[in-house]
């Protein structure tokens, strides 16, 4: 794994084929895409050690793919892989490092990111790990499956849950103005709701929340919230909201990714790169479910089925006529 970090070099031209103002999964889904251009000796997937081959390059490779996409949008030069670096860590310097000074990782921001990393990795047959598994059962390479699931994840009901949820906290604005929205939250004609919490598959609470929320008070009391009006609205949105009944009896509990999007943001990221991150974090997942796929004796295509529920029968009308 540590010996594939690098990209081939000439995939560096990618990025300069897309404007500085392009969002990084834009570039993540091109990039990945391409990389079926690159590594021919990995692209059988009736070969099981090509497919070994691929999927080692793909999770090695992806931290370096994102970290360039995010310095190409702020117009920084890439900063190459150090396989001295654990997985989080040489993400971090790649995105955070500049060829002018040292850069340090601080062990417990590399630990948040090692966590977010971890608790994102999978989560069954969400609508990502669903189009990726349906891309391979065609026979699609590798590179070009886990292209389609990153635009999956690109999605705001996906992938961008917290990036909405900061976009809310911004929204929010100032810690004097959360009864007002905790009372937006709870009137059933404002279509106002709070990003971050409950969950579509936790009804309780989110069981990567509490690991999440450990991280997130690790790295807000390592870099402090006083100048950082979005942090401190979220750690006061937090508190309150655990404190009112309503959210209790609903089980409307923070869950992993309004913690995810406070650490994030503390660190430095901005949210474009939130889901670039997500989907890092999710190729594991998408590995892993792809090669279990294609193991299985007598795998097929997939091919959802649908019912046609509309009108069997209709007059024709000529076109002029309708």
């Amino acid at each position: 794994m540590t010996r594939h970090t690098m990209l081939h070099e000439q995939m560096a031209k990618f990025y300069s084929g897309f404007r500085r103002d392009a969002h990084p999964m834009a570039i993540m889904v091109g990039v990945v895409g391409a990389m079926s251009a690159f590594y021919h000796d990995s692209t059988d997937i009736a070969d099981p050690w090509q497919r070994e081959v691929a999927s080692i390059r793909m999770i090695a490779k992806m931290p370096t793919i994102a970290a360039m996409a995010y310095k190409y949008t702020i117009g920084q030069p890439f900063v190459y892989p150090r396989n001295d670096l654990d997985y989080a860590s040489n993400f971090l310097h790649m995105c955070f490092s500049v060829p002018a000074e040292t850069y340090e990782v601080n062990p417990i921001l590399s630990r948040a990111m090692d966590r977010i990393f971890t608790l994102h990795a999978d989560h069954e047959q969400n609508a990502s790990t669903s189009t990726v598994r349906l891309a391979g059962s065609s026979g699609a390479n590798p590179f070009a499956c886990i292209a389609a699931g990153i635009a999956c994840l690109w999605g705001p009901a996906h992938g961008g849950a917290n990036q909405a949820c900061l976009e809310m906290l911004k929204e929010i604005g100032s810690v004097d103005r959360i009864p007002e929205f905790i009372a937006r939250a709870k009137d059933k004609n404002d279509p106002f709701r709070l990003m971050g919490f409950g969950h579509r598959v936790y009804k309780n609470f989110d069981p990567r929340a509490k690991v999440m929320k450990q991280s997130a008070d690790e790295v807000l009391d390592l870099l402090g919230i006083e100048d950082n009006p979005v942090l401190q609205v979220a750690k006061e949105l937090e508190r309150q909201a655990l404190e009112d009944p309503y959210f209790a009896d609903k089980k409307l509990f923070p869950n992993v990714d309004f913690y995810s999007g406070i650490i994030l943001e503390a660190m430095g990221f901005p949210t474009s790169m939130f889901t670039p991150i997500f989907a890092l974090s999710r190729t594991v997942g998408w590995i892993s479910q792809w090669k279990e796929m294609l193991a299985e004796p007598g795998h097929k295509i997939g091919r959802p089925r649908q019912l046609y529920t509309g009108e069997t029968l209709r007059d024709y009308v000529d076109v002029e006529n309708r």
